[in-house]
């Protein structure tokens, strides 16, 4: 994008000083940056990522996982166990995510108030957020009759098992059904924050800074002073010798969850709060392989969802239904199989479909998720224990999925096990009752990380108050899905675009 507040690469140091540094261009980072701009705030925002449009946007899964993901689509936990797919370019996740949107479920909300001691964040007083974010990412239904195969079997499966299912809403317009939204949308269908609220906060007189990591936060007597950022290649992502220092009367972090957290630690901003309670929605999924084609690759890649197991009870953990879609990359990674084995899969690559359960984590009793820390060097790591409840929601959701996918004629069901257990009948269903889960046992996903500041009122737990506020630095807020208190049990992005729309307007008063 050619913008005279656009700087897509340093090449001199800078000291510049702002009203406000919002660190992060996604979905907390630029709806924040352009609700305070338009409330005439000088604003500078910092992102790692490139500014990458349309014209990069190739459709080629090797080079959309090098230039568009953190760590080139392979960051993991630090046991390789769980693999973590976040976006890393100007607008963040929105530019790869897959459309899906959800506000954040009532009950959802209640139990943040009731055991967190968050105040204000009613759905009745975030509905009007709601509602404008909505209008301006046109967000709404994707029609059922424009389902792909591959969401259909999720679709005609529950309906005949009896299962509450049905479409979901998209953050597009005029969309072709190309199905590459993983790789940038190649029309400029997806309304992600590239093509909107950066673009708005950037007309308000917003400066973007591209290819700039955010290091360290110099915090003096109580308030952050400034940010220290490092300029990056924007293809390999290592330091050029460039810096830039941004100080400011407020800092905003939105670099998301696992990031934001490590970049306060960074900092010292470590109280023993700061990067535990990290959620993931940690991921399984069944590969089916049906008589006639499915094509996972072409159409919307999420347009079907069940939410009939989310609620299974106080002591066992829920989980929902999606579709992934079923690229030749995508399908190989996730699979463990290799050799001979891999070959036999991805030559039926045309007739696979496939399922995921999304696992609701951070609300049963003992339920701490994962932790985010820093090395020696400051770079970012993650752990994530599997505990037991959640390998019982792993057993059970390949169980029903399996279901699923034999209800609506899949020939063969295969998960997605070191050693695959094969599903062909209902009388097959007791072989994955009796496999292994857990770490290493078969493969694990996350693209919803959620958590690591969380926010509320309980001092003992919570980062941010109620205001997104950090408890020890007054005008430092953290504004994206780590402020989360547990998982949401949705896809996230609409609730954070809806959060930072809320931000903007608690914020900028106190800077008048």
């Amino acid at each position: 994008m050619n913008h005279p507040r656009v700087h897509h690469r340093l090449d001199e140091d800078l000291e510049i000083e702002r009203d406000v540094c919002v660190i992060g261009s996604g979905a907390g980072g630029a709806v924040v940056a352009a609700g305070l701009a338009s409330r005439g705030l000088s604003v500078a925002i910092l992102e790692e990522g490139a500014y990458r449009t349309r014209v990069d946007f190739r459709m080629d899964e090797g080079e959309a996982y090098r230039t568009l993901y953190q760590d080139r689509g392979l960051r993991s936990t630090t046991d390789l166990a769980i693999t973590i797919l976040q976006g890393k370019a100007v607008g963040g996740s929105t530019v790869v995510n897959w459309t899906t949107c959800f506000r954040a479920p009532d009950a959802v909300l209640r139990h943040w108030e009731r055991e967190f001691g968050l105040r204000g964040w009613t759905p009745e007083a975030l509905a009007r957020h709601f509602e404008a974010v909505e209008r301006r990412l046109s967000i709404a239904e994707w029609p059922e009759a424009l389902a792909n195969p591959n969401n259909r079997v999720l679709l005609e499966g529950c309906r005949r098992l009896g299962y509450a299912v049905g479409p979901l809403r998209r953050n597009v317009r005029r969309c072709e059904n190309t199905g590459y939204c993983g790789m940038g949308c190649p029309v400029d269908a997806k309304q992600a924050m590239h093509l909107t609220y950066v673009p708005d906060a950037l007309e308000s007189g917003a400066e973007l800074f591209a290819c700039v990591r955010a290091q360290r936060i110099e915090v003096e007597r109580g308030r952050a002073r400034e940010v220290l950022g490092l300029a990056v290649d924007p293809e390999s992502g290592r330091p050029t010798g460039w810096q830039i220092r941004v100080r400011a009367r407020a800092l905003v972090v939105s670099a998301g969850a696992l990031n934001s957290p490590a970049l306060l630690l960074r900092s010292g901003l470590d109280d023993g709060k700061v990067g535990r309670r990290t959620f993931l929605h940690p991921t399984v999924a069944m590969a089916a392989f049906f008589d006639h084609p499915i094509h996972g690759y072409s159409g919307a890649p999420q347009s079907i969802v069940s939410h009939h197991f989310a609620d299974r009870g106080e002591e066992r953990m829920g989980f929902f239904l999606e579709t992934p879609p079923i690229h030749p990359m995508l399908a190989a990674t996730a699979s463990p199989s290799f050799g001979a084995a891999q070959f036999e899969v991805m030559s039926r690559l045309s007739h696979m479909q496939a399922l995921i359960a999304l696992a609701i984590d951070g609300f049963l009793p003992g339920d701490e998720g994962g932790r985010v820390t820093v090395d020696r060097e400051g770079r970012m790591r993650f752990s994530y224990p599997i505990r037991e409840p959640l390998r019982e929601a792993f057993r059970a959701a390949s169980v029903e999925m399996a279901r699923i996918q034999l209800a609506a004629g899949a020939a063969e069901v295969r998960s997605l096990h070191l050693e695959p257990v094969i599903v062909q009948s209902e009388r097959d269903l007791e072989k994955l009752e009796r496999a292994p889960y857990g770490a290493h046992r078969h493969s694990i996903f996350s693209a919803h990380q959620m958590g690591g500041c969380p926010m509320g009122e309980d001092e003992e737990v919570c980062v941010v108050d109620s205001e997104l506020r950090h408890r020890r630095v007054e005008n430092l807020y953290v504004v994206d899905g780590s402020v989360f208190p547990t998982s949401l049990g949705v896809n996230p992005s609409e609730t954070i675009y809806a959060l930072a729309h809320r931000a903007a307007e608690r914020i900028a008063p106190a800077l008048r």
